[in-house]
């Protein structure tokens, strides 16, 4: 699969119980890794949201691959309630595989941040579900001259700078968030999910063949839900 979202391409699977990944190619990086698709081993960071084989199975095989076609080291972000069983499980398969399998592990918890590159930050937020989860917002920081200084010639703007004044305001923007699994209780408790300029959610349920209560108890999302939202839904792009 490979969709745009207002300009941004994302690419990868979701299947409900089976495989998560979704790959931003032009920022390098993915959301989880069910499964190891043979673009995803470019991708120097992953951003888990979770503990489950359908979102994380696939992490040792994606470090051997790069590992073998001499890539940089990968960077794993995991929430902080995994780190410790992250290790462990990267441990085993390095006694099975025979091989260091390197890799630089960022652990965070909802709130926290982690400096992604390319002037991006992703910043964990909770997200409701059977297992402990978080989910991501990507911001974008630029640099902004400060109002009182804008009308000044470049010459002087520059030798301001010089003796060290400060010229500029960090600016964020949010360009895209992912959910990862979660009940619909998410948009309560991270209402930037309603602006973010783009935004993945899942829907894994649809119809009444799963009851909305069924639906929550199992700790997901259903379409009906995010019906009863619609209107507060600002974001320029959705993917469900």
């Amino acid at each position: 699969m490979s969709v745009h979202l207002a300009g941004l391409e994302v690419q990868g699977r979701s299947i409900g119980g089976l495989e998560t990944c979704l790959e931003v190619p032009a920022w390098d990086f993915a959301f989880d890794l069910g499964r190891a698709a043979e673009s995803a081993w470019s991708r120097s960071t992953i951003l888990f949201t979770h503990a489950h084989v359908d979102h994380l199975g696939a992490v040792a095989q994606h470090c051997a691959l790069r590992v073998r076609r001499r890539a940089a080291p990968p960077t794993y972000v995991v929430p902080r309630e995994n780190a410790a069983d992250f290790g462990e499980l990267m441990d085993v398969w390095r006694r099975l595989d025979g091989s260091r399998l390197a890799h630089r592990l960022v652990v965070l918890e909802p709130g926290e941040e982690h400096r992604l590159g390319r002037g991006l930050v992703a910043r964990a937020f909770r997200a409701p579900h059977r297992a402990p989860c978080q989910g991501y917002v990507i911001w974008r920081e630029t640099e902004k001259l400060i109002e009182d200084f804008v009308h000044l010639p470049g010459a002087e703007i520059a030798a301001r700078r010089g003796r060290g004044e400060v010229l500029t305001r960090t600016e964020r923007v949010p360009e895209l968030a992912f959910t990862g699994d979660t009940r619909a209780d998410v948009f309560e408790s991270a209402p930037e999910l309603y602006q973010v300029r783009r935004l993945i959610v899942e829907a894994t349920f649809l119809d009444d063949q799963v009851s909305v209560e069924r639906s929550r108890s199992m700790g997901h999302v259903h379409l009906d839900e995010l019906i009863e939202r619609a209107e507060r839904f600002e974001n320029e792009a959705i993917l469900l």
